[in-house]
């Protein structure tokens, strides 16, 4: 009986010092995601060279070359079925035919490389109206460039030889402005399995803060989705968020009956409609909301620092946990 629970006690070490590793192993990495570095990111993604990114514009086309570069530049793979990254489209727009793309890097998994957690953002924004440049700073710079950060985050980690067990997807979408167009083009043209998709964590604004929101605490993120598909995920997410930067998850806008309506009004629903678990990361909106006033100046990066670290920490934790998160059962 000594000899069981001493080996008993040994397995419980074993299991605690592996979970501490794991932990350890996310905090370091995370850490390497600075405010400074999104900054300087975003004064360039959301400057005038790319005149407010409108779907298959100029500006959206110089958009998608940095984010090609971004990810070549630092040893990120293209995603299978891309042309050098980027998954062509034709998308019908107002009646007329235009071409665009999504832009798409994988970093494979160690151990489950054919499970996949995709992390979108939106790449487009509005354009130019009445003469006037939308740079969309927060919609959605603040979410490419996150994502860009979080990437990094984890090439760092596996040329540590610490990267994820499930392969990373790292997919910037076009069209969103135009009706969630290259989401839903993604989804009925995968460029990986649907249902071997175990998640999605869409970044669609994170740079401010919403001054309708009642509480004193802007130390915050708004998360959408998190249970309606899988309990599990939800209930990870809220784990990692503790271990983590422990901020306030705050869930006004994933009510079923929300009069905003914006779990169908960005990226992850079309995964959502697939049956795949996703979390939407948003700030909500404020009164630069699709006007040229949204600009870098009014970002809050710190507090866009820290929300990109809950959205790395919490995709590490999908991507090096046993099993694959499961579905709520009907």
């Amino acid at each position: 009986m000594k000899t069981i629970k001493i080996l008993l006690f040994c397995v419980f070490l074993l299991a605690a010092d592996l979970l501490h590793a794991q932990t350890t192993d996310s905090e370091a990495y995370l850490s390497t995601i600075k405010s400074e570095d999104l900054r300087q990111l975003l004064y360039v993604y959301a400057s005038d060279y790319f005149q407010g990114r409108e779907t298959g514009a100029l500006g959206q086309k110089r958009a998608v070359d940095f984010l090609r570069e971004f990810y070549k530049n630092r040893g990120i793979k293209a995603a299978k079925g891309t042309e050098n990254y980027f998954q062509k489209m034709l998308l019908t727009i107002q009646n007329k035919e235009v071409a665009t793309e999504n832009v798409a890097a994988i970093i494979e998994g160690s151990e489950k490389p054919n499970e996949y957690i995709v992390i979108s953002s939106h790449l487009d924004h509005i354009g130019i109206h009445d003469g006037q440049i939308n740079n969309g700073a927060d919609d959605d710079g603040s979410g490419t460039v996150s994502m860009l950060e979080i990437a990094e985050a984890f090439q760092k980690a596996v040329e540590d030889g610490k990267g994820p067990k499930r392969s990373i997807v790292f997919l910037h979408v076009t069209g969103e402005e135009k009706g969630l167009l290259g989401s839903k083009y993604y989804t009925d043209n995968p460029l990986y399995p649907l249902a071997n998709t175990i998640a999605n964590l869409n970044i669609d604004m994170v740079g401010r803060s919403d001054p309708k929101r009642e509480s004193s605490n802007f130390n915050y993120i708004y998360l959408i989705g998190s249970d309606r598909l899988s309990t599990e995920l939800h209930e990870l997410s809220e784990e990692v968020n503790k271990a983590t930067v422990n901020i306030e998850l705050d869930y006004t806008y994933n009510a079923h009956d929300d009069p905003n309506r914006f779990y169908f009004r960005s990226d992850h629903y079309n995964f959502g409609k697939n049956n795949i678990p996703v979390i939407f990361y948003f700030n909500g909106t404020h009164e630069d909301y699709h006007k040229p006033t949204d600009t870098v100046e009014k970002i809050e990066f710190d507090l866009m620092k820290t929300r990109a670290q809950l959205i790395f920490a919490t995709a590490w934790k999908l991507a090096n946990r046993k099993s694959r998160i499961q579905l709520i059962k009907k």
